[in-house]
């Protein structure tokens, strides 16, 4: 089974946002899913080369406004594929000013078309993929 690995750039300095990056993350341990808090202090360039030295770079996936969109029925067949894989599943929140030119033509998906704050990002993608779990497991937690 593959397993999903979220990458963040920092750790959160919101307390709620934290809080909630906690909750997520424990919830979904049980589902295969960790989460690894990189150095803030790197640039876009330097955090993609450490994701990706750690990861086949097929399975990377930038989270990036520019990227495909879903939503969260066909998110969690997503989810289900990157499960059903042999590799792990990297995806990467972004830093604060986003990835820049370090992020041009790499495989990415969106989370809307809306601009966020890299914080936020990390707490909607951490949820989407606790509804993706619920949805692929038939628990009742999503509602159409």
């Amino acid at each position: 089974m593959g397993r999903i690995v979220v990458h963040l750039h920092g750790a959160a300095k919101n307390p709620s946002h934290r809080a909630s990056i906690s909750d997520y993350s424990t919830r979904l341990r049980a589902g295969g899913v960790r989460l690894i808090e990189h150095s803030d202090r790197t640039t876009a360039q330097g955090y993609l080369e450490e994701v990706y030295g750690a990861a086949n770079s097929r399975s990377v996936v930038l989270l990036q406004e520019s990227g495909e969109m879903h939503d969260s029925e066909s998110f969690a067949s997503v989810v289900g594929r990157w499960r059903l894989e042999s590799d792990e599943t990297h995806l990467v929140v972004g830093p604060a000013d986003g990835f820049g030119d370090a992020g041009v033509g790499r495989k990415a998906i969106s989370l809307g078309p809306m601009t966020m704050q890299h914080e936020l990002a990390a707490v909607v993608l951490l949820e989407q993929l606790y509804r993706a779990t619920t949805i692929l497991d038939g628990r009742p937690y999503h509602r159409a």
